[in-house]
């Protein structure tokens, strides 16, 4: 028998050693959540519950309490909570427990937080209280965060965040270590000419290794992040940083929906940690935060397609064939410094290139392709509109009914240059569309760009 289980530990060390590197390498990240760390209407009680409960459901561990407007956390964070909102955090914190989700509760004190003389010791006394009220709450683990603040004292911040160490962290034995976001916290904010700047070189050297850091990769809102950036950017810091991933949270442009997956991120390097920012539509947000947990779970084995299509059904159930045309529409966030997620619409994109290449070459294009793509879009967000659960479409009527608007009136268009349409109906159609662009913005370079570009070949003819 001994023999047989040495043959056996000898075969499977044989396995391991011909797998592939993607197998191997589909250890799941330790510490995996969310951030509630968006700016606007922070969520209710009975999202953040909801949440809870999704988190436990997709294997993620962590949450992060950080909504940018609850006062006591940024604006007013030397004050108490009130009892009837320490009552609703107890609730929170012991449903996480429930739910086996670490609670991690954040100040960001970085607004006017003074480092010196009586008032900075004042205000370590201040802080060190609240978060003492909160570790009587059943706070176990605890953030502070630096981000979004003009003042840029490295050492200071740094000096901080050891005196809790040493001086709270430390008092409690089952306290995890602190978490935190520097105020330079993407990689490009890290350096300049002449090298590392001045405050992340001293807030990078004087903070206790035994903090985690938290960074946004190379910008705020990235076009991914590579295994090679990711290293450069651990390199510069002199310790494994954690992923603070801004999608998808959509606060720098409110009127649109994050609805893709998760993508382009670190598949070789296991992160120690990383934190995706949801929308404030805690509903819709589970479709990307449900892939977000797949990737965490095995980076490398985490396909994204794949994952967006599940977690879609997991949402959407019947009609998840529906609500992935909608949301195909739906995913791509971009504005002078933000690009993230996949491109909106390809297929109608594609359809709508090569009609406009047939036209360029003198041809007379059908269309019916193309006409047949918008259709068929129509007919989904028909159903969608009769059918989708309540909760669904109370976050997503604004979009869908101006998606739906486009696409009717890029039919109408495509008809006209057809020779076989009415300019009115066009005409109304098109003004329907832009009464609405600015409060529902949704496929902008696909199914928008093409009444765009209807709307200026109708006017040269």
């Amino acid at each position: 028998m001994k023999n047989m289980k040495k043959k056996l530990l000898a075969l499977a060390a044989l396995l391991c050693l011909a797998a592939p590197a993607s197998v191997l390498e589909a250890a799941p990240i330790p510490l995996r959540g969310i951030v509630e760390g968006f700016y606007g209407t922070p969520w209710s009680q009975g999202n953040r519950l909801d949440m809870l409960s999704f988190l436990h459901q997709e294997g993620m561990n962590a949450y992060i309490y950080a909504p940018k407007d609850d006062p006591y956390h940024r604006d007013k964070w030397r004050e108490p909570y009130p009892k009837a909102r320490m009552q609703e955090l107890g609730a929170l914190i012991a449903e996480a427990r429930r739910q086996q989700v670490k609670f991690i509760f954040a100040l960001s004190p970085g607004l006017d937080l003074n480092f010196s003389g009586f008032a900075g010791i004042r205000d370590r006394v201040i802080m060190k209280k609240k978060l003492e009220a909160m570790y009587d709450l059943g706070v176990r683990d605890f953030a502070i965060f630096f981000d979004d603040i003009k003042q840029k004292d490295g050492k200071g911040q740094a000096e901080l965040l050891n005196w809790l160490e040493n001086n709270f962290r430390k008092q409690h034995p089952d306290i995890t270590p602190l978490l935190t976001v520097p105020t330079e916290y993407h990689f490009e904010d890290m350096e300049d000419k002449s090298g590392i700047k001045t405050y992340t070189r001293e807030f990078s050297t004087t903070l206790n290794k035994d903090i985690l850091v938290l960074y946004t990769g190379n910008r705020v809102v990235p076009d991914g992040l590579t295994d090679e950036d990711y290293e450069k950017a651990n390199k510069l810091y002199g310790r494994k940083l954690g992923l603070w991933w801004n999608y998808p949270v959509s606060d720098y442009m409110e009127a649109k929906l994050a609805l893709g997956p998760v993508e382009k991120l670190p598949v070789r390097e296991i992160l120690p940690a990383i934190f995706f920012n949801p929308m404030k539509h805690e509903e819709l947000s589970k479709i990307s935060l449900a892939t977000g947990a797949e990737y965490a779970q095995n980076p490398g084995g985490y396909n994204a397609e794949e994952a967006w299509r599940k977690a879609l059904r997991e949402t959407c159930g019947s009609l998840a064939g529906d609500m992935e045309k909608f949301a195909d529409h739906s995913q791509h966030m971009e504005n002078s410094w933000a690009k993230i997620g996949p491109a909106d619409g390809t297929r109608l994109k594609e359809l709508a290139d090569a009609y406009w290449q047939e036209r360029k070459q003198g041809k007379a294009p059908s269309g019916q392709e193309l006409d047949r793509e918008l259709k068929s879009l129509i007919a989904s967000l028909d159903r969608l509109l009769a059918s989708l659960p309540r909760n669904l479409l109370a976050e997503s009527r604004p979009q869908i009914e101006q998606l739906r608007r486009i696409a009717i009136a890029d039919r109408l268009g495509l008809e006209l240059l057809a020779g076989r349409g009415n300019r009115k109906d066009f005409e109304a159609a098109l003004k329907e569309v832009k009464a609405h662009d600015k409060k529902a913005i949704v496929s902008e370079e696909s199914a928008r760009k093409l009444l765009t570009d209807i709307e200026k070949g109708v006017s040269a003819e």
